[in-house]
């Protein structure tokens, strides 16, 4: 049977770089059981980069994809972005032996507009084109917002239908919250995901601590907002079925991320994933 690699997106570590720094979080990381990371909201600072391939190669941890914005999110917001560093951004893939690039959204004063997002379609586009002259894969990360519609299309369609060099990051959690079955949609982007965020969705218990029910806005506030991150096989998603259709449509990097862990330690939080994917059958893709 063909198989994947697991890792971690460091997004859900970035405090623990900020407390002990990358090449103890990456030894952390290997002290799991975990031989792959993708590095998203990391400084990519010259330190920060040399730890990480000091790392890379004293761990076996392979730097599987790196983060990178093709614009600000916003207008004027800071970061390194492709179009305002391509040079830099593609120096430090080269160092790290990354050859996957993901685009974590789309700028979000464009969405709401068609023809400013057909318009960053062709931007990404071409900066896909460009990327793969440097022997780098560009992709495109999802949120639940890329299921939108426009004329009763999803966003997420329109950029899949008006590009082919651009790939796909997609993210389960965001497809069952955006109302689709996340086994069956990956199938739908067979040939373009090579990425695979195993995020789990958990429907968590309601705080009535302090609730009046006289104000009942407050209390549907609470109630319709009870969707929870989760540590992967401690939430409702079939993972096993999600796993499987992400083999069979191409990915290659099925990277576990939590975006809140609810006071928990992460490194806590990746153990208990590890564990639950362990007994599912995938001790091997570690």
């Amino acid at each position: 049977m063909n198989k994947g690699k697991i890792g971690v997106q460091m997004m859900m570590l970035k405090g623990k770089v900020e407390e002990i720094g990358v090449y103890e979080t990456m030894r952390k990381i290997n002290e799991l059981g975990y031989h792959a990371v993708e590095v998203s909201q990391i400084p990519m600072t010259e330190e920060n980069v040399s730890e990480l391939k000091r790392a890379s190669a004293d761990f076996d941890i392979k730097i599987a994809a790196m983060s990178a914005g093709l614009e600000p999110m916003l207008p004027g917001m800071p970061g390194e972005t492709l179009s305002a560093d391509f040079e830099k951004i593609v120096n430090d893939c080269k160092t790290l032996d990354c050859n996957f690039l993901r685009i974590g959204m789309m700028p979000l004063n464009l969405m709401g507009d068609k023809d400013q997002i057909m318009a960053f379609i062709d931007r990404a586009e071409a900066m896909a084109v460009r990327l793969a002259e440097q022997g780098i894969d560009l992709y495109y990360h999802t949120h639940h917002l890329e299921f939108q519609k426009y004329d009763g299309v999803y966003l997420l369609d329109m950029i899949k239908n008006n590009t082919s060099k651009l790939g796909f990051e997609l993210d389960v959690h965001w497809i069952q919250r955006a109302g689709e079955n996340p086994a069956e949609f990956v199938k739908q982007y067979a040939g373009r995901v090579s990425l695979l965020h195993l995020k789990d969705y958990r429907v968590g218990q309601m705080d009535l601590t302090d609730v009046d029910f006289k104000d009942m806005a407050k209390f549907m506030q609470i109630f319709t907002n009870t969707i929870e991150f989760a540590e992967v096989g401690e939430g409702n998603l079939d993972m096993k079925a999600i796993i499987e259709a992400g083999l069979e449509s191409g990915a290659q990097y099925f990277l576990v991320e939590q975006d809140d862990v609810y006071g928990k330690d992460p490194f806590d939080c990746l153990q208990t994933s590890a564990e639950n994917l362990r007994k599912l059958g995938y001790a091997d893709w570690f």
